[in-house]
């Protein structure tokens, strides 16, 4: 699925683990993903986040997709940061599963946590 994600790989996401029910994956804040305020756009945290928590909940091997997400951001990337994010399944019941990601900067320092609900659609 990952290797034909052109939108996380064009943003130079690179996917480092997975396993069943977890992935991990980094991506660097590049100027493109910085906002007017000077650090990275919501939006490109939530994208890294989002894609970790794909890989995860698709490596049961069924065609899963995100039946919804949310995110809370607790601190700002920065220009040249490279961000972390783990993903790791939390409870699946039937064709559903949820899903928390915890997104940080290489330092260890937590910027968001991502929890991310999930349905099976193909078997």
């Amino acid at each position: 699925m990952f290797a034909a994600d052109e939108a996380s790989r064009a943003l130079g996401i690179e996917l480092l683990a997975t396993g069943p029910g977890q992935a991990t994956a980094r991506m660097r804040i590049t100027e493109q993903m910085v906002n007017g305020h000077g650090i990275a756009h919501g939006g490109y945290v939530f994208l890294l986040a989002d894609t970790t928590f794909a890989c995860a909940c698709n490596s049961h091997g069924p065609v899963t997709v995100a039946a919804g997400a949310e995110i809370n951001f607790i601190g700002p990337g920065r220009l040249g940061d490279v961000l972390v994010a783990q993903a790791q399944e939390r409870t699946s019941y039937g064709r559903n599963g949820i899903y928390d990601v915890t997104v940080r900067r290489e330092d260890g320092e937590v910027l968001a946590e991502f929890r991310g609900r999930s349905r099976t659609i193909g078997r």
